[in-house]
């Protein structure tokens, strides 16, 4: 008896092209293969079979929306696809409407005619099937998880403001669309920008470079912490700078006046940092570098001189007592109701005119001499009559006079002889107020009232 049958049944097993005609392969079992497949191409449909459990992995690469390829046709060497497709065997699985439409397998690489349904492809830059040239992508900045390039910027959640040439600033715009090249794991914090090479003076003397450097705190976009952390080696620069000259100019205060100390820098500069807690302006630093000095120092109720350095022209040394306190203030405004003419005959004076104008109101409220002020008084004050003949000092808040200097007189080698020179002058006029506020008002009175009473004692 022979048992060829067995390896006949076994080899049309394994052959997919014989999945559809399992049943005639069964039924005839010595016959060669290549007739089975001419059987097929009859144009006969199938017979059906009961599932074959051997079969079951093969059968699921046919899932779909129930319709063949043309070229799986062809390997299968069917040519009616629709009545076999529509038609179950008993060797296929009949997709299920989920199957149909969420079946991940409906992408066949494969094929050449299918359809592709439009809901897989979900977005046109992270699909690993697009071609890349074909399909315009939306330039997108993403942080650096990998090697690549990266544009950078200094400038955070801002539009691009209208350009400002500034000496030594000019390429930062185009550095800014430059690309780096970054390591996994790496990511910029920032640019950092180097300090000026060039332009450097002689220790004493303001130089271009700390001009434009303030120049840049001037512009709104920039005056800011990124910005101002980028370019730390140029601040670090101009504040030397501005350390070395306030060494050597405090010697001229002091010829000019003989009161004024000679200080440790730290303590006559004012930081650049601005106190923004009770300010409406929140912009973070100053735009000028600064210092004050007096008979006591940096702070106190002395009156006193103060200098700042500005560019275009908003350079200024300024002296006197701005806003003093009650008690200074009721000293210095009882000092003009009794002896005004001492205090007219100072700021009269021929060199203190010439710098400072008339000492008379300006005709259109202009600040001119110690007049013209914001903070001035619109009436008289409290207990005065306002028609009294010394109402225009009684007004003032403050009593100060400013020079201003331009950019060019600070670029000077001469700068500090012009500020010693300019103390000279104010130094009569600082002594008197000082002298004002060290007597409180009413002590003159006290002692006459004690002397008169002495003298009725006696």
């Amino acid at each position: 008896m022979a048992i060829t049958p067995r390896s006949t049944r076994s080899a049309t097993r394994s052959s997919p092209r014989s999945i559809k005609s399992a049943k005639s392969a069964s039924s005839k079992p010595s016959t060669p293969l290549k007739k089975v497949t001419t059987a097929k191409t009859s144009g006969k449909k199938a017979p059906t079979a009961r599932t074959s459990p051997y079969f079951q992995k093969t059968s699921k690469q046919v899932k779909g929306k129930g319709k063949r390829t043309k070229r799986q046709a062809e390997e299968d060497g069917s040519e009616d696809d629709g009545d076999r497709a529509d038609s179950p065997t008993g060797m296929t699985e009949t997709p299920s409407s989920s199957d149909a439409e969420d079946s991940e397998d409906d992408f066949n690489l494969e094929s050449d005619d299918a359809e592709e349904p439009e809901e897989e492809i979900e977005s046109d830059v992270d699909s690993d099937f697009l071609d890349e040239e074909d399909v315009p992508v939306k330039k997108k900045s993403r942080p650096s998880n990998g090697s690549g390039k990266v544009p950078t910027s200094s400038s955070k959640g801002k539009g691009k403001a209208k350009r400002v040439e500034i000496d030594g600033y000019e390429d930062e715009e185009e550095e800014e669309d430059m690309e780096v090249e970054l390591e996994e794991g790496q990511e910029i914090a920032g640019r950092i920008y180097p300090a000026p090479k060039t332009g450097q003076v002689p220790p004493g003397q303001i130089s271009q470079n700390t001009l434009n450097f303030l120049k840049n705190l001037q512009i709104p976009e920039r005056n800011d912490r990124d910005w101002f952390r980028s370019h730390e080696p140029a601040f670090r620069q101009a504040e030397n700078e501005w350390k070395a000259f306030v060494t050597q100019v405090q010697m001229k205060f002091q010829e000019g006046d003989h009161e004024v100390p000679i200080l440790p820098p730290k303590d006559v500069i004012h930081r650049i940092y601005r106190d923004v807690r009770f300010s409406s302006d929140k912009t973070p630093y100053k735009k000028s570098f600064s210092l004050s000095t007096s008979r006591g120092g940096r702070k106190g109720i002395w009156a006193g001189y103060h200098l700042s350095i500005s560019p275009n022209d908003k350079s200024i040394l300024a002296c006197g007592t701005w806003q003093p306190g009650k008690n200074e203030l009721a000293s210095i405004r009882h000092r003009f109701l009794t002896d005004p003419e001492l205090f007219r005959e100072v700021i009269s004076a021929p060199e203190f005119v010439e710098h400072f104008g008339p000492p008379k109101p300006h005709p259109k409220g202009k600040r001119q001499n110690v007049f013209g002020h914001d903070d001035a008084l619109k009436v008289a004050p409290k207990g005065v009559d306002k028609s009294h003949k010394d109402i225009d000092l009684l007004k003032l808040r403050s009593i100060a006079v400013i020079h201003h200097f331009s950019d060019n007189e600070v670029l000077k080698k001469d700068f500090q002889d012009q500020v010693g020179e300019l103390v000279r002058v104010m130094a009569p006029f600082v002594h008197l107020l000082n002298d004002f506020i060290s007597v409180p008002a009413g002590d003159n009175d006290d002692d006459d009232e004690d002397e008169n009473g002495n003298e009725d004692d006696d």
